[in-house]
């Protein structure tokens, strides 16, 4: 199965380059983007060597694609805590029931030290 090659619209290619130039570390702005930390340094040395000349391709990145993208990583991030949390919450309904509740012994407890 091949992999679809992604084109990139200039405009991305320059908003990019100016994350990294504002200090951002490369690794975070590729991570966000979903590109190679090798890609932005290629674009940020073509835009170095001809600025005015820079990603005259027709490059073109749907914004559908890149939203669904995000969309799909959200889902599956509130998969997993969801599974977490019904995890959790089963432990602790379980230890609850082999403990005999925790409002029971939490009672006893405030009564003892009362004395």
């Amino acid at each position: 199965m091949g992999r679809i090659r992604r084109s990139f619209t200039r405009e991305f290619k320059l908003a990019a380059i100016r994350e990294v130039e504002a200090g951002k570390p490369i690794g975070y702005v590729a991570r966000q983007l979903e590109v190679s930390t090798n890609l932005l340094h290629r674009w940020r040395q073509e835009l170095r060597e001809r600025p005015s000349g820079a990603f005259s391709g027709n490059g073109k990145r749907m914004a559908v694609e890149s939203r669904e993208a995000e969309l799909e990583r959200k889902i599956g991030q509130m998969t997993m805590e969801n599974d977490f949390l019904k995890k959790l919450l089963s432990a602790f309904e379980e230890r609850e029931k082999h403990e005999g509740g925790g409002r029971q012994s939490m009672k006893r407890y405030v009564k003892n030290k009362g004395r």
